[in-house]
């Protein structure tokens, strides 16, 4: 744990029912007349698209919706986007919906400020002027994007993912409604659900973790632990509102410490094969969790200890094992496919997704050294699940 650390949230984060009937104000507050509204297709025409776009017409904004956004964009997709915002004279940007529209968001508010193109600012700092006023609704719990100070983006011509990585793209606004959960489909939930979880434990158990972030993921685990099975199933007013906490406390905590060996591995599989972010973390968490704990026995029996399990009569390594399978319960009781069950996963690649796991800008923060054949037998273990 970092005991010499900075830590400032330049976020403001407008939280709680009702809070994206709002968005017109907020974006008054940052200057804006005439709005990009980032969205994907399916979401662009429910209520919660509707009632943003009411509210920033009605706040004497003009709106112009981009909704061609997709699970994973590509770095050519957020380049057209910004093109599009350039052409139509945006002077801020509204990003909703899950990680995908607000990473794009994000590169689309620095590009409107910064000459060049897309591959100009995807190194650390690169960004040199401020972006355009940006503001991030989530309409899922699970990827903290609205609060964190990267973009991930899949660079199309390698087949990788890769980041734009500076303070300066962190939203102005975050408007987390926990209202918008409560018609999310069971199939986006559950893998959204788990991918916040994993932010919250990667932030608690990578070396970058400090005791401001360690309050929040601890804090988080307990959330999304005690509520996600309930979210899925029914999506009561609670455990929508611990959810859409428990994921923007994970966010802000991974965002000031790191990730880690997870998202190494999801990230290399989302690269190659368009794998949903939250589906491959789901996947890997169990197995890289296990991994890790011999590293930090404490750290991963306090993991154990948010998660609910009972250490009565428990060596930290019983308690260790029981948090184990309980994410691989988890996992399977919100019907997770395995590695082997996404169908197209070639165990000749394993090799390839090494390697792009050894390039992951966080793996020095993993709670333990990770080499290359690591890697491959941690993709062995969980294509044999």
């Amino acid at each position: 744990m970092q005991k010499n650390f900075v830590f400032e949230l330049p976020t403001k984060i407008e939280f709680g029912e009702g809070k994206i009937l709002k968005t017109g104000d907020s974006a008054k507050t940052l200057g804006a007349s005439r709005v990009i509204l980032i969205t994907d297709r399916g979401l662009s025409k429910t209520e919660i698209i509707n009632n943003v776009m009411t509210s920033l017409k009605n706040a004497d904004m003009q709106v112009l919706l981009y909704d061609d956004v997709r699970a994973n964009p590509r770095d050519t997709e957020a380049q057209k986007a910004a093109e599009f915002a350039r052409s139509e004279g945006a002077d801020a940007v509204v990003a909703c919906g899950g990680g995908s529209s607000m990473d794009l968001g994000k590169a689309v508010a620095a590009l409107l400020t910064n000459q060049g193109d897309i591959q100009s600012i995807m190194k650390p700092n690169r960004v040199e002027r401020r972006p355009a006023p940006l503001i991030c609704i989530p309409t899922t719990a699970g990827t903290g994007s609205e609060v964190t100070s990267f973009a991930v983006l899949t660079i199309e011509k390698e087949n990788r993912k890769s980041s734009i990585f500076d303070d300066k793209i962190r939203p102005d606004i975050a408007i987390n409604d926990p209202a918008v959960l409560y018609e999310l489909p069971s199939a986006v939930a559950a893998p959204t659900g788990m991918d916040a979880l994993t932010h919250a434990i990667e932030a608690y158990t990578c070396k970058l973790a400090n005791p401001v972030t360690d309050g929040l993921a601890l804090q988080a685990m307990r959330y999304i632990s005690e509520s996600l099975p309930s979210f899925i199933q029914e999506k009561d007013r609670e455990s929508c509102f611990k959810m859409m906490a428990g994921s923007l406390m994970a966010g802000i905590a991974f965002g000031f410490s790191d990730i880690a060996g997870v998202h190494c591995m999801a990230e290399a599989l989302g690269g190659m094969y368009d794998t949903p972010h939250g589906v491959a973390n789901s996947i890997f968490l169990p197995i890289v969790f296990e991994y890790n704990s011999t590293a930090d026995l404490e750290r991963h029996r306090n993991v154990a200890l948010a998660l609910g399990v009972d250490p009565t009569n428990k060596t930290r390594e019983e308690i260790i094992a029981e948090a184990v399978g309980w994410l691989k319960d988890l996992s399977a009781e919100l019907k997770i496919p395995s590695l082997k069950q996404l169908g197209y996963v070639n165990r000749q690649k394993f090799g390839e997704l090494a390697d792009l796991c050894m390039k992951n800008v966080s793996l020095p923060s993993n709670a333990r050294s990770l080499e290359k054949a690591d890697f491959i037998s941690l993709f062995e273990a969980a294509y044999k699940i």
